[in-house]
C-alpha cells in the first residue's frame, strides 16, 4: 500500500501562484509515474500534469508554460507550482502514484495505450482562484 497525503492548497488572487506538495509512504516504487489531476465541481476528473519513473514531465494543453511538476525523490515529495493562476484553475486538485508504461502531454499510458488507472490517490487539496 501507498499513502499519498496533498498540502499547499488555499484561496489566491487570479495571477498569483501557489505550490503543491504530496507526500508518498509506505511501499512507493521507484518505478511508479506520479502525477497531478484536478476535479472542479459539476466537472470530470480531468489531468494535470504527469512525470514518468525517469523523471520526465508532461503536461496537459490547459496549464503548459504555467505550471511545473517536480519530485524530490529523497524526501518522497511530489511538487505541483502553479503560476499565473486563473479562476478557470479552481478545483481540488489530487495527486496519484501507480506502475504506467509511459506518459504523454499529461496522461500515462499503460502498454496497451489505454489510459493508465494509477493505484493510489490522495484525498485531494482544494484550489480556489478568486478576486
Amino acid at each position: 500500500q501507498v499513502q499519498l497525503v496533498e498540502s499547499g492548497g488555499g484561496s489566491v488572487q487570479p495571477g498569483g501562484s501557489l505550490r503543491l506538495s504530496c507526500t508518498a509512504s509506505g511501499n512507493m516504487r521507484s518505478y511508479y509515474s506520479m502525477g497531478w489531476f484536478r476535479q472542479a465541481p459539476g466537472k470530470e476528473r480531468e489531468g494535470v500534469a504527469v512525470i514518468d519513473a525517469d523523471g520526465t514531465a508532461s503536461y496537459t494543453a490547459l496549464v503548459e508554460g504555467r505550471f511545473t511538476i517536480s519530485q524530490d525523490n529523497a524526501k518522497n515529495t511530489l511538487y505541483l507550482q502553479m503560476n499565473s493562476l486563473t479562476p478557470e484553475d479552481t478545483a481540488t486538485y489530487y495527486c496519484a502514484a501507480g506502475p504506467c508504461t509511459f506518459c504523454t502531454g499529461g496522461y500515462c499510458y499503460t502498454a496497451s495505450e489505454d489510459f493508465c488507472e494509477f493505484n493510489y490517490w490522495g484525498q485531494g487539496t482544494p484550489v480556489t482562484v478568486s478576486s
